[in-house]
């Protein structure tokens, strides 16, 4: 798997039914993230600091889906126990868990530890995490180890990040950016071009190396 790549479709039983993933995820954005295994610490964590923040993920157009090597009856009793744990979740888990016990997906989605990978007794998958676009296309990539929880509100940050740059196609977001806040101008973009794109300002940074490559906008 590598940015750009297109995930192909495919059909799997999940804690909500069988998914054709094209079909479910439709014109819509995806999180698709994968777990160590079920009934682990961290892992319960995760998932349910995701459904506790599903609106979040809703107000972006995204879908999540979850994946780990154990069986669907695993997920459904894990589901109660993150419940339990997670208190502000409400009403049903908001999202499905996919069960892969013969570990066609992790193995075709790279989900697999290089120390794993050809032993077909060992179901443990990475935390890997896949956010795509509309296009089936994988637009950003983050692996884990098993020891590190993820920082869902990093994940939030960087749907906001890519969702902007999809839509204006002119800009990057820098380091540590959040909503609100500067993006820079891509160098791509000509100074004639800036007054038309960005009416409501925009602002150049002098360098020693007299190089005009650092622009800024909060016009977006």
């Amino acid at each position: 798997m590598r940015l750009g790549s297109v995930i192909d479709d495919f059909t799997a039983d999940s804690t909500q039914g069988p998914i054709n993933f094209y079909k479910w995820i439709g014109e819509s954005w995806c999180l698709l993230f994968s777990h160590p295994a079920d009934f682990t610490p961290v892992c319960t964590t995760e998932l349910g600091k995701m459904a506790v923040l599903i609106d979040e993920f809703k107000k972006r157009d995204v879908k999540i889906v979850g994946l780990s090597c154990d069986k669907l009856e695993s997920h459904v009793d894990w589901i109660k126990d993150i419940k339990s744990y997670c208190l502000d979740i409400k009403g049903e888990f908001p999202y499905p868990i996919i069960s892969d016990s013969k570990r066609e997906l992790a193995v075709k989605l790279d989900m697999i530890s290089e120390e794993d990978k050809d032993n077909p007794d060992c179901a443990m998958t990475i935390r890997s995490l896949y956010i795509i676009g509309p296009d089936k296309k994988v637009k950003l990539m983050m692996i884990y180890p098993t020891s590190t929880g993820r920082n869902i509100q990093e994940i939030l940050r960087c749907i906001d990040s890519l969702q902007l740059v999809h839509r204006l196609k002119t800009v990057a977001t820098p380091a540590n950016w959040v909503p609100g806040e500067k993006v820079m101008i891509l160098p791509s973009v000509k100074d004639e071009e800036l007054d038309k794109l960005f009416p409501n300002g925009h602002d150049k940074c002098t360098m020693p190396s007299s190089v005009n490559y650092l622009r800024t906008t909060t016009d977006y």
